[in-house]
């Protein structure tokens, strides 16, 4: 049974794991792949290492279950997920110990995936069905051409999701394509794929159809290439190295993608802001899910005038924050997921510092506490010649950047490949607007780390520059899971020259049209 190394027995036993895991249809169930706690380093599971012939037989098995699921009303599908959302928010200690266990993320940061995947199966439930009716849409020859524009299902979704958020990630991408009438083949990272199998399972008790969303356990490297070959559609997200490769592949098969990619998120703190709010929020920007947050800040811009005292209580703030790896809330933070993970944020660190750097904040590795856990670190006097001035280091460590005003701030914040997720702290509402407006990145969160931005379901959620493609949320969410169609229904006359009208005549009538046209209001 596994347990972590506050000696807290987990609500989940080995017999548990087992029976998620024989979810996972493989053709070689004794090829097996460990599952590592990452609060511990120790194996607490195994899933089927699944071949690329598993997910050819994944896909055959859902497409045959997405004709039946499309040809039900909207509304039915609309209905599961409604009960999924009330079955999530009953079972949460379950799966909010295995979203500790497989990540190691502090128990606090784990429930924010509840609160996604939730809002999420709410929002889409509510919204589907004015989304995908057919509508009306201007016709060529206004009242004498009758246009409607449809949806119909792509077919079957590929999702490929990161170890991050592995129940937000591993299955909140799947609940607007699936109402949309679509199947699902999705492989969850092989570090983390039992949030995800549980997910499908209360899907499953909600009503929809065994089958339809098909869980393929294993390797990007292996699985990631059939799956975009057997799909119509691919939703990825991951780094933005991997994202280039996958849109390759995805071209090569002329499916349409979407991805949420890389980023080096900026939180720009103005000179009137209210110091200790920042203070806080800085924190949950820089710390949340131990820094392993797409959306996460990793440069945080300061100017002058409060340069001291933010710098002094940010550090503050920081060294009083609680690590743990307990299975409770009493955690303020948790572990890395990896070796890999921890290797990186000391490789970033150790650079940094040996090249000038100041550490404001932690700066060491705690194995006392895990084999993967690390201080939330702050850095000061970062410069080009580091390591983690532009990359992306997806850990607990944030640097700090000092700057004369607002427009340099801007400037800085702006001065990277990516854009995904900025941050800006004033006192004043409308220059917060005006500063965030100028911001390269896909969201922008005026005081508020990223919350208000990603749980806002009915606004686009996605990246700018090398930070993605497409989005996620509104109407743009569920609508690039569908094919549109154009249907035209003419009337009386044809669009072009009517039989026995001389070209000629019909140029000049149809040119002192278009002219009429253009002054009437409403006419597109």
């Amino acid at each position: 049974m596994p347990t972590t190394t506050a000696g807290i027995t987990p609500r989940v036993d080995s017999a548990r794991l087992t029976a998620l895991a024989a979810r996972v249809q493989a053709a070689d169930p004794d090829d097996c792949q460990d599952v590592t706690n990452a609060m511990t380093g120790e194996v607490f599971g195994q899933v089927p290492h699944c071949s690329p012939d598993d997910v050819v037989a994944a896909a055959k098995r859902a497409r045959a279950v997405q004709k039946v699921w499309a040809a039900r009303p909207v509304e039915e599908r609309a209905a599961v997920l409604l009960r999924f959302h009330d079955l999530v928010l009953d079972r949460q200690d379950e799966v909010l110990d295995l979203i500790q266990l497989e990540n190691g993320k502090a128990r606090r940061h784990a429930f924010e995936e509840i609160l996604d995947v939730t809002m999420n199966a709410r929002y889409y439930a509510h919204t589907a069905a004015e989304y995908l009716k057919p509508k009306r849409r201007q016709g060529a020859q206004l009242a004498l051409t009758k246009v409607w524009e449809l949806h119909h299902p792509k077919g079957l979704v590929g999702v490929i999701s990161p170890w991050n958020y592995p129940l937000t990630l591993g299955i909140s991408d799947a609940l607007p394509a699936i109402v949309a009438g679509n199947a699902v083949i999705t492989k969850p990272d092989a570090q983390t794929p039992y949030a995800a199998l549980w997910a499908v399972e209360l899907l499953e008790e909600a009503g929809m159809p065994a089958g339809l969303v098909e869980v393929v356990t294993g390797s990007g490297a292996e699985l990631g290439k059939p799956i975009i070959e057997n799909s119509d559609f691919l939703m990825f997200t991951g780094s933005t190295a991997v994202g280039r490769t996958v849109a390759a592949q995805a071209g090569e098969n002329l499916i349409d993608c979407s991805m949420e990619l890389g980023g080096k998120n900026a939180l720009l703190v103005l000179d009137d802001a209210n110091v200790d709010k920042a203070v806080k929020g800085a924190v949950r920007a820089s710390f949340s899910n131990t820094g392993q947050l797409c959306i996460s800040m990793e440069r945080i811009y300061v100017p002058n005038a409060i340069w001291a005292e933010f710098a002094s209580k940010f550090a503050a703030a920081t060294k009083a924050m609680k690590l743990s790896p307990a299975i409770d809330y009493s955690g303020d933070m948790g572990s890395l997921v990896s070796q890999k993970q921890l290797d990186t944020v000391t490789r970033h660190v150790d650079d940094a510092v040996a090249k000038g750097a100041t550490v404001l904040a932690g700066g060491k590795a705690r194995p006392d506490l895990g084999p993967y856990f690390y201080e939330p670190t702050i850095l000061a006097d970062v410069d080009e010649t580091m390591e983690v001035y532009a990359h992306e280091t997806f850990g607990p460590l944030v640097s700090l950047y000092r700057v004369a005003d607002e427009e340099e701030a801007i400037a800085k914040s702006n001065d990277s490949e990516y854009g995904l997720n900025f941050s800006v702290w004033t006192s004043d509402e409308s220059r917060g607007y005006r500063v965030a407006a100028q911001l390269e990145a896909g969201t922008v969160n005026v005081n508020d780390a990223y919350a208000a931005a990603w749980g806002s379901m009915d606004a686009p959620m996605g990246g700018m520059k090398a930070s993605g493609l497409g989005r996620r949320h509104g109407a743009h969410g569920i609508l690039k899971y569908t094919e549109s169609q154009t249907i035209a229904i003419e009337r009386l006359i044809p669009v072009g020259a009517p039989d026995g009208m001389n070209p000629k005549t019909y140029a000049r009538i149809a040119s002192h049209a278009l002219r009429l046209a253009k002054r009437l209001p409403g006419v597109k």
